[in-house]
């Protein structure tokens, strides 16, 4: 296993706590890794992992309001606030590592916020890959905003993965968030959507998008039009019949993790000092 150190810096609304991975050896590249709603970062360890194992040094940090991060529990005011955190992160990561690539990973609402981060900040990345993402459009959130009072239901852990495991650690998890949506939140989420749909298309910068075709949590065509809009001429689309949400959990996640970790491998290698992938 990766070599793991847990450190914290101040974001736009508090005091956020933060992890690196690393190997033994010099790192050939950085990844960075922006986790989904109501989750945290230790979520991710074995994905960490398999980035350390190729060569990767690799930093996420628990959103505001989530995990360790300091925060009213799920509250995201504005989706900008986070991105800012985001890139107060990628700048550390930079500095520790001056010259090597970066490529992002953003999960669910971890893409939304890679997605933005992108349109951004996209000259300081490589590759950029989207898993489930939370782009396009997502009907939940004005059916929910839409009702008088949001309803105090736990979310479904079978929709999160086909191994009914996955969803029992969910459910155990003291740092997972099982309460509502927040009223703020869904307010954020669509001006979000919004911001990402009215920004700029990514360019040459490499793109993976990765999507689970049973995913009932984010929805593979409503993400399929925010796609459209990002997507450049370096854009490769990996869809999965019959998988869920988390593709990172799902029963063949070792297939998804190569996957990912192939695409970033290629990318990165192909890069100039610090920079973007030659074509």
């Amino acid at each position: 296993m990766a070599r793991s150190r847990e450190w914290q810096y101040d974001g736009v609304h508090g005091r956020l706590v933060a992890r690196t991975w690393s190997g033994t050896g010099e790192p050939t590249h950085v990844v960075v890794i922006a986790h989904g709603y109501g989750e945290h970062v230790g979520r991710y360890e074995h994905v960490a992992d398999a980035f350390v194992a190729d060569g990767a040094v690799v930093h996420a940090v628990d959103h505001v309001g989530h995990g360790k991060s300091e925060g009213e529990r799920v509250l995201v005011a504005d989706f900008e606030d986070v991105v800012t955190d985001l890139h107060a992160l990628v700048r550390t990561a930079r500095g520790e590592h001056p010259g090597l690539p970066v490529a992002l990973l953003g999960h669910s609402m971890g893409g939304l916020i890679a997605a933005r981060y992108a349109q951004r900040h996209g000259a300081e990345l490589t590759a950029l890959v989207l898993s489930s993402p939370l782009v396009g459009t997502w009907t939940a959130a004005g059916q929910l905003l839409a009702l008088e009072e949001i309803p105090d239901v736990p979310l479904d852990v079978t929709t999160l993965s086909r191994d009914p495991a996955v969803g029992e650690v969910y459910a155990a998890d003291p740092l997972v968030w099982h309460g509502p949506f927040k009223r703020p939140t869904l307010e954020a989420v669509q001006r979000g959507l919004q911001a990402v749909a009215s920004g700029p298309a990514l360019g040459d910068l490499p793109l993976l998008w990765i999507h689970g075709e049973d995913d009932q949590l984010v929805p593979i065509e409503g993400t399929r039009v925010g796609i459209a809009h990002l997507r450049g001429p370096d854009h490769v689309e990996r869809t999965y019949p019959q998988a869920r949400h988390e593709l990172f959990n799902e029963l063949n996640a070792e297939e998804v993790i190569a996957e990912v970790t192939a695409f970033v491998r290629d990318r990165v290698g192909r890069a100039a000092p610090g920079g973007r992938a030659r074509r």
